[in-house]
């Protein structure tokens, strides 16, 4: 509603302006256009505008008071004086009736305060009808539309409006008929409803999705249903939908109000895994709380390791590629794939692998010994250049009595390790050169098989958005003593390589 200034303002100005509407409603941004020319005709009477401004009435007192006085007079029915005068609406004839008895109930419409029984025998009486629907709706004291709402809610949309009996046919058999349809159709929405909440609250409850199949649920999970959903319907109904045998239900309600007997299992297990890099499977779990004297079984580990998401990191499946490239005669291939070895310092492997990170490039060139694993030396630097792989061999030459071991050192046909310096530190320290057929690498599989642990456990796993080519480089080393010192193998006997040698006296 607007003031009597803006109104006078908008005329004004609408005179002002040659009483150009358009261009009037753009300055001011109000009013409607109706609007404006009652404003202006009014004024052109009055010469003014009233201040208050009201809407004038559709119906004159005296229809007010016929109104009135025809309730009063015939049965005070709502229905009939609205039938019988043609006007007005209930909520407005109700409206004046508190205007002329305040103490009187105020009703502003029967259809919300009826009870479900009276609504079903209106729609059972509209359905069988002898007459018209609007005769139903009379008698009931309510109008036509709201009888077919009442029938679209009780039997559905599709449902006919009108079933009326053939002839010889009792009106009763028709009434208890459309009252069984009713019940049936009732039991039915209250099933289908069943079956939403159910997975509903399994969405909630054990992280299912809506269009689970109930099969796979374990009894524990059905139980934790039924429990959430007994406040709303009976437990003989849950049990039936979650197909749970009754004893079943009571047994693992049981059961969950018992303290678990495996948390500090479950704290255990979690720790060992958070602090070796996410990487351990339910085997060096089970491994590992042994030697924490904690004794449970391998199915145990796994069923908790399920319960707790603890989900060792895998490689994903890649293309096959190797190296197409030959750029002068190499050495035969000594170890022919057996990457097996007796002693230490036997079997060397080594390569060149990239870490790709936002700040930049990383390489790493470790020495792998064939016979336990363990990273012997490594170098890591931004370049992969001969400087890389000079350095990493140097030191690995230092941790060998070249007098005695001559290890065999096994690596791809790269450009790294066929340049004078490579060549000539081989040769002063009498090592044997080996290397891997043309474009094959499963030819050198144990070196490419750290590679790859390493990048899904330490690599992989986790984000190096904000690290910077120091900080991954400090990570990458202490991962690689990690993984000489601490790391557990299952072909070592669940021990890491420095345990394992130090087990078999081969160092101090």
């Amino acid at each position: 509603m607007y003031s009597y200034e803006d109104r006078l303002r908008a005329v004004q100005l609408y005179i002002k302006l040659g009483k150009r509407i358009g261009l009037t409603i753009r300055q001011l941004g109000y009013p409607t256009k109706n609007a404006l020319k009652a404003w202006y005709r009014e004024y052109e009477q009055r010469h003014d505008l009233p201040a208050g401004y009201t809407r004038p009435g559709k119906f004159s007192q005296a229809q007010k008071a016929q109104a009135v006085e025809h309730y009063f007079a015939h049965g005070q029915c709502i229905a009939a004086t609205i039938k019988s005068l043609g006007y007005p609406c209930r909520t407005l004839l109700s409206t004046w009736l508190y205007e002329v008895q305040p103490q009187r109930t105020r009703v502003v419409g029967r259809a919300q305060t009826l009870a479900p029984e009276v609504k079903q025998s209106a729609v059972v009486a509209l359905c069988t009808r002898p007459a018209s629907a609007q005769a139903v709706a009379d008698e009931v004291g309510v109008s036509r539309g709201s009888l077919y709402k009442w029938k679209s809610q009780l039997l559905g949309h599709d449902a006919p409006a009108s079933m009326r009996r053939k002839q010889g046919t009792p009106a009763s058999l028709d009434r208890s008929e459309l009252e069984q349809q009713i019940e049936t159709l009732q039991q039915d929405i209250r099933r289908l409803q069943l079956e939403k909440d159910v997975l509903k609250k399994a969405n909630e409850l054990v992280k299912k999705e809506l269009g689970i199949n109930q099969q796979p649920l374990t009894n524990r999970e059905k139980t934790l249903l039924v429990d959430a959903l007994r406040s709303t319907y009976t437990v003989t109904e849950l049990l039936r939908e979650v197909d749970l045998p009754r004893s079943s239900y009571f047994y693992h309600r049981a059961r969950l109000g018992v303290a678990d007997k495996y948390a500090d299992v479950r704290q255990a297990m979690a720790n060992i895994f958070e602090s070796n890099y996410g990487c351990y499977g339910y085997r060096r779990l089970h491994a590992s709380l042994t030697n924490q004297c904690v004794r449970v079984s391998e199915k145990v580990v796994r069923r908790l390791m399920k319960q707790e998401c603890l989900v060792a990191a895998t490689s994903k499946r890649r293309r096959y590629g190797s190296y197409m490239g030959e750029i002068s005669p190499a050495p035969d291939n000594l170890l022919n794939r057996d990457f097996s070895a007796g002693a230490p310092n036997e079997k060397w492997l080594t390569d060149i692998t990239e870490f790709q990170i936002p700040a930049g490039k990383v390489y790493l060139s470790p020495m792998i010994d064939c016979f336990d694993g363990m990273v012997v030396s490594w170098s890591i630097g931004t370049r992969p250049n001969a400087e890389l792989v000079n350095t990493m061999l140097d030191s690995a030459i230092e941790k060998v009595a070249v007098s005695v071991e001559r290890p065999v050192v096994h690596s791809d046909r790269g450009g790294h390790y066929r340049w004078p310096g490579w060549l000539t530190r081989i040769a002063d320290a009498k090592l044997i050169r080996s290397m891997s057929r043309k474009g094959c690498s499963p030819d050198n599989a144990a070196c490419e098989g750290f590679f790859g642990r390493l990048k899904i456990e330490m690599f992989f796993a986790r984000d190096w958005l904000a690290t910077s080519i120091e900080e991954f480089v400090a990570a990458l080393d202490a991962y690689i003593r990690w993984y000489n010192e601490a790391r557990i193998k299952r072909s070592l006997g669940f021990r890491s390589p420095a345990e394992h040698r130090r087990r078999m006296g081969l160092v101090a």
